[in-house]
């Protein structure tokens, strides 16, 4: 398997004929990235397909320095198509904004771009299956900091690692020249809104690795 060949595979999908994985650079974003929407949209490739409303692609800037990364969409974002633009959305809404930034400014998505029947917690073949989505918005954007909001986030993007979410956050996990770093879910918080002041510590420390590379 040549090189090419193997950067196909990690992004999930076969290589295109008129676009060459290697000269990705020269291509516009937002067709690559129509292309990562169009394919979601199309997607039936586990069971979650037959029972969502609307597919929920991700949102935001793709030149994006971070992207925060949820488990799946809700009911709000099933309906609508947009994701975290429920009560936990508004939240991460706030974070963003009182780490001086807006929605506008970062890159939001989830692990699953369908909704699991009843909020269930995505099962591992749906994230196998959909993961392959992410990895091509991630190679599309190409941020700087990937925050992980929660376990199902933590454990698909950081497979084999033995730490929960609890231990893991707050400490960066560089993975191929991107830093990772884990922290509560937002809907934890609205859970617990105790937990506000340890994802307020996590969000300082990308805070601070941003301004480090500016």
């Amino acid at each position: 398997m040549n090189n090419d060949e193997q950067l196909s595979l990690f992004l999930g999908r076969q290589q295109h004929e008129d676009i060459e994985p290697t000269n990705r650079s020269m291509y516009d974003k937002n067709v690559l990235m129509h292309a990562v929407t169009d394919d979601v949209a199309r997607c039936h490739s586990c069971k979650l397909g037959s029972t969502r409303l609307n597919t929920v692609p991700g949102e935001g800037n793709l030149d994006a320095r971070v992207m925060f990364v949820g488990e799946g969409p809700g009911a709000d974002e099933d309906l609508k198509g947009r994701p975290f633009v429920g009560a936990a959305g508004k939240l991460l809404d706030a974070i963003i904004n009182a780490m001086g930034m807006k929605r506008e400014e970062v890159f939001i998505g989830n692990v699953v771009k369908c909704r699991p029947p009843s909020n269930r917690v995505p099962e591992k073949d749906e994230i196998d299956t959909c993961i392959v989505y992410l990895k091509r918005q991630i190679e599309i954007i190409k941020p700087k900091v990937i925050v992980l909001l929660g376990s199902t986030a933590y454990k698909a993007m950081i497979p084999g690692s033995k730490d929960g979410i609890t231990k893991a956050r707050g400490n960066f996990i560089q993975v191929d020249g991107t830093e990772f770093m884990p922290t509560f879910h937002p809907a934890a918080l609205l859970r617990d809104p105790s937990r506000k002041t340890d994802v307020w510590h996590d969000m300082k420390k990308v805070m601070s690795l941003l301004r480090e590379e500016m």
